[in-house]
């Protein structure tokens, strides 16, 4: 007998009550699950708050707080002293980033990005637009601290060429 000749009998006696009870059986049977690999996922949060914390650490201008998710290291020690002379310069700076990718490799995540933002002297003057991709290089499983960057970085803005009140930012240039 085919499998829908029991079930329409089964319906059948049961009645209408019988299908509900059915169709409730069934919903509360195929719940949502959580995450299949549950500590990748845990993973991935981290990797996640990783990066909001640099991120807003440089928009808020804290120093101190974008060095606590730094590995100390010669390389990262460039990018440091960029994010302190950008504070030291810029009395506003805007930036927002997108994950194009994270690529995981046993304790090595490279994050690539886009990103764009806005920096300014002054609240008043015209802001200096920029953005850019690049690739942002972490290490760790229970603390992700970055290890290296490479690309076209939003970081170290100052030395860049920065418009002076009055004149156009550069995206704006004819």
């Amino acid at each position: 007998m085919p499998w829908h000749g029991w079930a329409l009998r089964l319906i059948h006696k049961l009645g209408p009550w019988g299908l509900v009870l059915l169709c409730l059986v069934g919903t509360v049977g195929c719940g949502n699950k959580g995450p299949v690999y549950v500590e990748d996922h845990q993973r991935y949060v981290k990797i996640d708050a990783a990066l909001e914390a640099l991120r807003r650490a440089y928009v808020e201008r804290n120093v101190d707080g974008f060095r606590h998710y730094l590995l100390p290291s010669e390389p990262l020690d460039r990018v440091e002293r960029d994010v302190v002379l950008d504070v030291d310069t810029f009395k506003s700076i805007t930036l927002d980033w997108t994950v194009e990718r994270i690529l995981i490799d046993n304790d090595t995540i490279d994050v690539y990005l886009h990103w764009q933002g806005q920096w300014k002297r002054e609240p008043t003057d015209t802001p200096l637009r920029e953005r850019g991709q690049g690739r942002m290089q972490f290490t760790g499983t229970q603390s992700i601290l970055l290890q290296s960057v490479e690309g076209n970085l939003p970081f170290g803005m100052s030395g860049r060429s920065v418009p002076q009140p009055g004149s156009l930012g550069a995206s704006e240039r004819p």
